[in-house]
C-alpha cells in the first residue's frame, strides 16, 4: 500500500489533467517555485514531461505538478504582456521621455503595435505600448513601460530588444 500510493495518487491526477487539460503538449509553461520555463512535451497518466529552455527536460510526477502553481504561456490566447521599469531624473523631459520609450518598443518586431484594446477576463489593456508614471522616487520619477508580445517564446530576447531600442531613443534625446 505505501509503495503504490503515490504511483495511483499520480494517475488519478493524470486523469484530472487530462480531463481539466490546463496545459497541452506544445504550451509554452513555467512551474512557479522553481522557476522552470518549457515546453510540454508529453502527457501521461503518471507524469508530465517539461523541456525546459535550457534543453534540458523535466519529468514531473502529475501528483505533484497538480499542487504547484503552474503558469500557462501559451494558453487559449498566445498574446503575453510584459513590463520594463525606467527612472528618468527630475531634471529630464518627462513627456519626451514617455513618447520616446513607447516608439522604441513599437520599433521591436515582436511587440504588438497598436490596434483594439486586447480583452483580458473583463478588463481590457491598450494593446499599443504605454508608458505610465509609477511613483516619485529619491532620483527621480519612476516609468512603467507596458508592452504587449505576439508570442511568448522569446521573452528574454525580446526584452532585451526593447531595451536596447529604448536606451537608444533616450541616448539621443535630452532625458536622463
Amino acid at each position: 500500500g505505501v509503495v503504490l500510493a503515490p504511483i495511483v495518487g499520480s494517475i488519478i491526477s493524470g486523469v484530472f489533467l487530462l480531463a481539466d487539460q490546463p496545459y497541452e503538449i506544445g504550451d509554452m509553461v513555467e512551474i512557479t517555485d522553481t522557476s522552470q520555463r518549457g515546453f510540454v512535451d508529453d502527457i501521461t497518466l503518471r507524469y508530465t514531461k517539461i523541456i525546459t529552455l535550457d534543453n534540458t527536460f523535466v519529468v514531473v510526477p502529475n501528483g505533484e505538478i497538480r499542487a504547484r502553481d503552474v503558469v500557462n504561456y501559451s494558453a487559449e490566447d498566445p498574446r503575453t504582456r510584459r513590463t520594463l521599469d525606467i527612472v528618468v531624473t527630475y531634471e529630464g523631459d518627462l513627456t519626451k521621455a514617455r513618447d520616446l520609450t513607447e516608439r522604441a518598443a513599437k520599433d521591436v518586431d515582436r511587440v504588438i503595435e497598436g490596434g483594439p484594446d486586447i480583452r483580458v477576463g473583463s478588463a481590457r489593456y491598450p494593446a499599443a505600448p504605454t508608458c505610465y508614471i509609477e511613483g516619485f522616487g529619491d532620483h527621480g520619477v519612476h516609468l512603467r513601460l507596458r508592452y504587449w508580445l505576439e508570442e511568448p517564446y522569446k521573452l528574454l530576447a525580446t526584452r532585451s530588444q526593447v531595451q536596447t531600442s529604448v536606451w537608444g531613443r533616450l541616448e539621443d534625446a535630452d532625458v536622463e
